[in-house]
């Protein structure tokens, strides 16, 4: 008989209070990665929720968040590929504000976390921005790429899917994505001092679990008009995220701090974790 295992927030809420016992500077940055509909920022949420029940100063910052405005992403669509004014991959995020974010939690003061809002897909006025309160001990910095190491060149050499071999044919894009990777973003996720991955399924699971997203969102809308996006829709936009997904979900798990294995229903069935000295 298989174990069973606790709620994905319990075991990070546990992994938290464990780095929180061994001591050392704070804030404590922790990575948390997930697939699309993984569950990672509801987990984070309600990590957070724990924390700062328990009296433990919390603040959450969410790699979605920091996306470039979208005027910035359209200049960048243009001068260097019609791909980036999608959001989502990097080299669509404003790295430097992450940096400074992270830069001002460890200042020990209150600060100000920016709030992207995809209803309109822009960021959104810094008067709805969050305030993380003074003296933070623990920063959950979740997204669903946080922590990623970019590809070989070689990697990057034949599309992963239609959307690539059709409107990537000469790599580009994705060269640039990895490039950006490869750069800025190694700066940003070196700030982290645990990195803990949701770990999906499969890619398809991925596929299925971002189409429970939309159809949630349609619902709530009741008649659906304005609300989600259609089932085509999904499968172009989910094709911007396919090859980096895949990659991590290839090479995260043997390095990461701690990775949570999920079954197709979000159910953990299994728990790793890299032991260090």
């Amino acid at each position: 008989m298989s174990p069973e295992f606790p709620p994905v927030a319990t075991i990070i809420e546990r992994d938290v209070r464990d780095a929180l016992a061994r001591g050392g500077e704070q804030p404590i940055v922790i990575g948390l990665c997930g697939a699309q509909g993984s569950g990672k920022s509801t987990a984070a949420a309600q990590v957070h929720a724990a924390l700062i029940a328990s009296g433990i100063r919390s603040a959450v910052l969410s790699l979605d968040d920091l996306y470039l405005t979208a005027a910035e992403r359209n200049a960048l669509s243009e001068e260097v590929h019609p791909l980036l004014r999608t959001r989502g991959v990097p080299g669509t995020h404003d790295v430097a504000l992450g940096m400074i974010i992270l830069d001002q939690l460890q200042s020990g003061k209150p600060v100000r976390l920016p709030k992207f809002d995809k209803a309109c897909d822009d960021r959104a006025p810094p008067d709805r921005w969050q305030v993380a309160p003074p003296g933070v001990q623990i920063v959950l910095f979740e997204g669903w790429c946080v922590g990623a190491r970019p590809q070989s060149q070689a990697a990057l050499a034949a599309p992963v899917n239609a959307l690539e071999a059709e409107q990537d044919r000469s790599g580009s894009w994705r060269s640039y994505v990895n490039d950006q990777l490869a750069g800025r973003y190694q700066s940003l996720f070196a700030r982290l001092d645990r990195l803990i991955l949701l770990e999906a399924p499969s890619f398809d699971v991925v596929r299925a679990w971002r189409t429970e997203q939309e159809e949630g969102l349609r619902r709530a809308a009741g008649n659906g008009i304005g609300a989600g996006m259609n089932d085509a829709e999904i499968e172009i936009f989910i094709q911007h995220y396919e090859r980096l997904t895949r990659h991590i979900l290839e090479e995260m798990p043997a390095r990461a701090d701690l990775s949570i294995v999920l079954d197709e229903h979000r159910t953990v069935i299994g728990v790793k974790r890299v032991l260090t000295n």
